[in-house]
């Protein structure tokens, strides 16, 4: 009796929007054959609770495998950071994006990194488009008929769908 391995013909995708107290996630689960990708579940990691930094991390780290255990994704979709206003902002939202990055080289998950204006550009058709439209794009494309909050979980989905598009070119 041989053992063969099948290529599964499902990606599950991970879209993650970095934030310095709140990270959104978006999976989506995409059939080969399909060109609608599933939306399998969406929602945010909350770090408020945390006081010091260090364990903030220490819990963003633990959700996220919890997240991998459950969903097993094929490749994370991130927003690439690129500018902040707020110099205490922009480092914790850093330290959280190498949190996310460790885990996933860890976990062997290949990452994907997209701007804003990439992200917008691919969902919307527009670069300068606001988060609201945007989250209108990602509902009608997704087939989600409420409202997704946080914005932060919009935004993860949206991450998840511009690498989608990016990976089957639509």
């Amino acid at each position: 009796m041989t053992n063969k391995i099948k290529k599964r013909n499902k990606k599950v995708i991970l879209g993650i929007d970095p934030g310095s107290t709140t990270i959104g996630y978006g999976i989506l689960k995409c059939n080969g054959n399909i060109n609608q990708p599933e939306v399998i579940n969406y929602g945010y990691i909350d770090l408020k609770g945390h006081l010091q930094q260090e364990i903030k991390l220490l819990h963003l780290y633990l959700d996220l495998q919890e997240i991998y255990n459950i969903y097993k994704p094929d490749t994370i979709a991130i927003e690439n950071i690129y500018f902040f206003k707020n110099v205490k902002t922009a480092n914790s939202v850093i330290q959280s994006k190498g949190v996310i990055l460790f885990s996933a080289a860890k976990a062997k998950i290949k990452i994907f990194e997209y701007t804003p204006l990439q992200v917008k550009q691919t969902i919307s058709g527009y670069g300068k488009a606001t988060k609201k439209f945007v989250e209108q794009a990602v509902k009608f494309s997704l087939k989600i008929n409420k409202d997704i909050k946080p914005d932060d979980a919009s935004d993860a989905l949206a991450i998840a769908l511009c690498h989608y598009r990016h990976l089957t070119n639509i």
